[in-house]
């Protein structure tokens, strides 16, 4: 099964896993994020690329153990794994609702203001969680397919031909970091609500900086898989170390192990 996403992926630049995400799951995050907008009272910004009428929720990994079961998801980490290796790392975790009256977003690639010449080997592969239907009306992520392979960026705010990544709620989309996209716009009298899990390679800066963006003593509980996806781990045996030691050692009381060789042990 992930042998045929990875090669749509290759192909066209993303791919959709139907059905993902349990009902249950899908109930809950949606409770939760009305529950947090009311709580921080986040109001949408007042710019084209996040929206005029989009409510987003940041770093949501500090808001307890519903959002830390998401980079951990075991029917969507492996793609991502296959997309880059398994020394990827959290970028960021963020919801997006687009709320009736949203315009669509400028398209855009995301790493396009990573400065490598394109096309590239893939520095980033992102998700967007379907917690409602995404449809053509409602503002589904619209697509340019193929152009992960193209040797340039689009130019912000100018238009492209784009197809919507209609897809059901429970839904995941998974994409190339370098095709063209944006949200769509919200024609509809209903909300479209998504999680954007979104994925860099151990070599690329994340996109919101997960060491200071979580609290020590909240990374300190994450499950091993998840300390590693935040930042605490080194990857290919060099980056990321602390003095020559693996940054884990700093959320376990005992020093951690030595478990993890650095890459003057091997050679």
């Amino acid at each position: 099964m992930n042998d045929r996403h990875l090669e749509e992926l290759a192909e066209r630049g993303y791919t959709i896993l139907d059905g993902a995400i349990a009902p249950s799951v899908v109930d809950e995050l949606n409770d939760d994020l009305l529950r947090l907008e009311r709580d921080l009272e986040v109001e949408p910004a007042t710019n084209d690329f996040e929206g005029h009428h989009t409510i987003r929720i940041y770093n949501l990994l500090v808001h307890g153990e519903l959002y830390e079961r998401i980079p951990v998801d075991p029917t969507v980490l492996p793609v991502v794994e296959g997309v880059l290796d398994r020394g990827c790392l959290v970028s960021s975790l963020s919801s997006i609702t687009i709320d009736p009256g949203e315009t669509a977003q400028p398209i855009h690639a995301d790493d396009q203001l990573i400065p490598f010449p394109k096309p590239h080997p893939p520095l980033v592969c992102n998700t967007m969680w379907a917690l409602t239907d995404f449809t053509e009306a409602n503002g589904a992520t619209r697509i340019v397919p193929g152009s992960h392979l193209w040797d340039h960026s689009p130019d912000f705010g100018k238009p492209y031909p784009s197809v919507a990544a209609e897809m059901e709620r429970g839904s995941v989309l998974v994409w190339h970091g370098s095709l063209w996209h944006g949200g769509g716009a919200n024609e509809s009298d209903g909300r479209r609500v998504g999680i954007a899990m979104n994925y860099c390679a151990g070599y690329i800066r994340q996109q919101e900086n997960q060491q200071l963006g979580i609290p020590r003593e909240i990374a300190r509980r994450f499950p091993k898989r998840l300390r590693e996806l935040v930042g605490y781990s080194v990857y290919n045996g060099l980056i990321g170390h602390i003095d020559k030691h693996d940054p884990t050692e700093l959320l376990d009381a005992d020093g951690g192990t030595d478990d993890h060789k650095m890459v003057w042990d091997i050679v």
